[in-house]
Parts: C-alpha cells; structure tokens; sequence
C-alpha cells in the first residue's frame, strides 16, 4: 500500500503536469510552497531538450515562482552525462535548437549545426527550430555508421490547444527514411531519477516520480525502482491506463489531489 508519508522525495515532469504550455495550474503554486514548508525536496524532471535550465528559470519566473539551477534534472543534462562518458572527444552534429547546442558547448563538446565528413556521433533532441535541411544533414549523416542518440522518446509534447511533434516523432520520420534508430537518452531511462537520488542522497523508497505520461514518466520511475503518480491532467487517460501494461503505484485525477493528501499528512 502507498504511504505518502514516507516519501522525501519528489521528481515532478512539468508540462501536463505543473503546468499546461504557458498555462500555470492553480494548485501548482501552493503545492510547491507546501513541500518546502514541509521540509521535503522536489525537482522539476523533464524530457524537453528544446529550452535550456536557465530556460526554465526564467519561464517559472514569468509564471509568477522563483526556480534556481539545482531544482532541475533534464534530459540534456542526462545526455550530456552520457556523452562524457562515452563521447567525449566526438564530433558532434545536433539536430535541435540553439539552446540545446549551448547548452552542450558550455560542456565542452566540439558541437556542429552543419553536415561534414568531420563528424563523428549524431544527436537528435525536440528540435522546435526544425529545418529541411537539417533533415537532409542527418539523412546523410545516417547513411554512416556512427553513434546515433537522441535526448528522448516522447511522441507529442502537450500545448494549450493539443499536441505537437517531440523527439520521438522526429526519430521516427528518420527512422522511415534511414531505417535507423537512435538510442534515447531520457525518460522512461533510469538515467535522470537515478542521477537525481544519487546526487541528493534520496533512496528510491522515499522517492515519487511524477507524470502524466505512462511511457516516459512512469516507465522511468519504475525502470529506477521509484515510487510513481500518474496524473490525468495531460496525455494518459483512463483508458489508455486501463490497456497499459505499466501501473503507477497510484493515480491522480490531477496534482491538486496530492496537495490535498499532502494537507492531510500529519506534522
């Protein structure tokens, strides 16, 4: 049986869960507060590797609550983690946007945004500043054996009036002109919950991943041996989450419901 009070711990997906687009949920801001008031510790885990951590910041900002770096664990930061270890010293051709570029520059990976026989390692992210011609680049780049990554799987990334194409998607359409596919570095990966526990000495019992999405949110806390909820609020619905094979360990018609349970909690 799930016992909220045990758990320390809370890694939130932000869109379609926190928030909807540029549309704040009202219960966002006093679950947030609560949580620290409380003497527990949350982060902001996203898949989404169109914005950078600073980002991030400055949109929470214009949401109206204060974030800094270290409430942040994203699939860039993961990738990045994964390119140290194994890529350090490739030339690497991202097909994503400007600020995932810097992002891994500050890094210190030789990044390129053009195709060149140079090239060493392809990496693809949600690339909201998709062109022709970057297709093209990593078409032909695909034609070469080299290491072929991508930031995450998600097929859609939610906005106020439905969906658009993420990095799945993208993968996709490569994947039917090339017949290649990448090795996705986010959720529903272990990765970024297992560096977050790791970094903040949380262990995955006292641990809850939180999302609206089975495949990667959910899938990722399970993979990592976490506690889940799976929130309503975004891309799962009930049927989809009848017909999953994967089960949170609870679910929430939105985050709403866990401010209520957290209010319950006794002190």
């Amino acid at each position: 049986m799930f016992d909220l009070q045990k758990i320390r711990f809370f890694l939130f997906d932000m869109d379609g869960t926190l928030y909807l687009g540029d549309r704040l949920f009202p219960f966002t801001g006093e679950l947030l507060a609560l949580l620290r008031q409380q003497g527990k510790k949350y982060l902001f885990m996203t898949n989404n590797s169109s914005k950078s951590v600073v980002d991030y910041i400055r949109k929470w900002a214009r949401l109206g609550i204060p974030a800094e770096e270290d409430d942040f664990i994203t699939s860039s930061q993961a990738t990045a983690y994964y390119l140290k270890k194994h890529h350090a010293n490739d030339v690497i051709y991202v097909m994503g946007t400007q600020s995932l570029k810097d992002a891994l520059k500050k890094q210190g990976f030789d990044i390129r945004d053009t195709y060149s026989e140079e090239i060493t390692c392809a990496l693809i992210g949600y690339d909201t500043e998709l062109t022709y011609r970057k297709l093209e680049d990593m078409s032909r780049l695909l034609l070469r054996d080299i290491p072929y990554i991508a930031t995450n799987p998600d097929w859609v990334c939610p906005t106020e009036f439905g969906y658009v194409p993420d990095c799945g998607s993208m993968s996709e359409m490569l994947r039917r002109a090339t017949g290649k596919s990448p090795l996705f570095i986010g959720k529903p990966s272990p990765l970024m919950p297992q560096l977050a526990m790791e970094r903040w000495g949380y262990s995955p019992e006292e641990t809850l991943v939180i999302g609206d999405r089975i495949y990667t949110d959910i899938q990722s806390g399970v993979n990592a041996k976490t506690r889940t909820a799976l929130v309503l609020s975004g891309e799962t619905t009930p049927e989809i989450l009848e017909k999953s094979n994967t089960k949170p360990t609870v679910t929430y018609p939105d985050c709403g419901e866990l401010l209520r349970q957290l209010r319950s909690l006794p002190t």
